[in-house]
């Protein structure tokens, strides 16, 4: 019996070794070496050092200087140790109360105004870092408004910062929510007159 279970023993330590150890080594240094900036997580650091934030991971942006991402329903917000989408079916009433009372909120911002999906619609991590470029203009006014730019010249910096299709066909055109907040703190530093 010793010798049936002996090179079952043998595999389990190998194939344990090979998979769990050796391989997930392997595919974190080549990720380290060729991709830095996505094997961590998108971090974007300060001139001293300080991580600020990430390009990869959604943040809950809520000062109205700022672009706010889509609704998330990771953890508590925004909780990257959380990913999860919602379980509730398009039936659901607290889905359909929550999405109709953040329509309500988009309405009596910007009245009249067609309301992009991505506006009300979590993503399925809860953590998607982009909008559709349509959500960031519908918030251009109340932007340019906190930060005494005019709507034309956010607008134009939204269009600069919307990122195309995947060669051309693969995907959307989106808006990094991270990165965009900070042109606008570049470009329309709150509390100083747009010049």
């Amino acid at each position: 019996m010793l010798s049936n279970i002996r090179p079952a023993i043998v595999m389990i330590a190998l194939f344990t070794l090979l998979t769990g150890l050796i391989y997930p080594m392997a595919i974190t240094g080549i990720a380290q070496a060729l991709l830095r900036g996505q094997a961590d997580g998108g971090m974007v650091r300060d001139a001293s050092g300080q991580v600020i934030g990430a390009h990869l991971i959604a943040q809950g942006f809520a000062k109205p200087q700022y672009l706010h991402p889509r609704p998330s329903n990771a953890g508590t917000g925004y909780d990257a140790s959380n990913s999860a989408g919602t379980n509730m079916g398009p039936l659901n009433p607290k889905l359909a109360d929550r999405m109709a009372g953040d329509a309500a909120a988009i309405r009596k911002e910007a009245p009249g105004v067609a309301i992009p999906a991505d506006a009300v619609t979590t993503s399925g991590s809860g953590l998607d870092p982009d909008i559709s470029p349509a959500y960031a203009h519908l918030q251009a006014p109340r932007i340019a408004a906190a930060r005494h730019a005019s709507a034309a010249d956010v607008n134009a910096l939204i269009a600069a910062k919307t990122g195309g299709a995947l060669l051309g066909f693969i995907g959307q055109p989106y808006v990094n929510v991270f990165e965009l907040n900070r042109a606008l703190d570049a470009r329309f530093p709150v509390g100083h007159p747009a010049g």
